[in-house]
C-alpha cells in the first residue's frame, strides 16, 4: 500500500471513530474511556492539537476540543456528561497518571 492510500484510510478511520464517539455513543463517558482504554475525547483533541503543531499550525486547546467534540466543550459537557462517582474519580486519577502524566 502506498503512503497516500494509507493516509486516506487512516483519515477515514479517524472520521469513523469520531462519528462513533460523538454521535453513536454519546452515552460513553470520557472518564470511563480513560479508565478502561487510557484515552478519551479530550486526549483525541490534544493529539489533534499536537499534530497541528507538528505541521506548524497554531491551534488552541479550546479550538481543538471544538473540532473533536463538534461543538464548544462546555456545551458537550452540559448535554452529555454525567457526574462521576468517587470510584470513577479514583480510577481516573490512576489512569491519567499512567497514560498522560501528572495533571497540570
Amino acid at each position: 500500500m502506498d503512503d497516500a492510500t494509507q493516509m486516506k484510510l487512516e483519515a477515514a478511520t479517524f472520521r469513523r471513530l469520531m462519528q462513533h464517539l460523538l454521535h453513536d455513543r454519546k452515552d460513553v463517558q470520557n472518564i470511563d474511556m480513560m479508565n478502561l482504554a487510557g484515552f478519551c475525547r479530550n486526549c483525541l483533541s490534544r493529539w489533534y492539537q499536537e499534530a497541528a503543531a507538528e505541521e506548524g499550525i497554531t491551534l488552541g486547546k479550546s479550538e481543538a476540543r471544538e473540532i473533536v467534540y463538534g461543538m464548544p466543550y462546555d456545551d458537550w459537557r452540559a448535554q452529555n456528561q454525567t457526574e462521576a462517582t468517587p470510584e470513577q474519580i479514583r480510577a481516573f486519577d490512576t489512569a491519567f497518571a499512567e497514560n498522560v502524566g501528572k495533571p497540570e
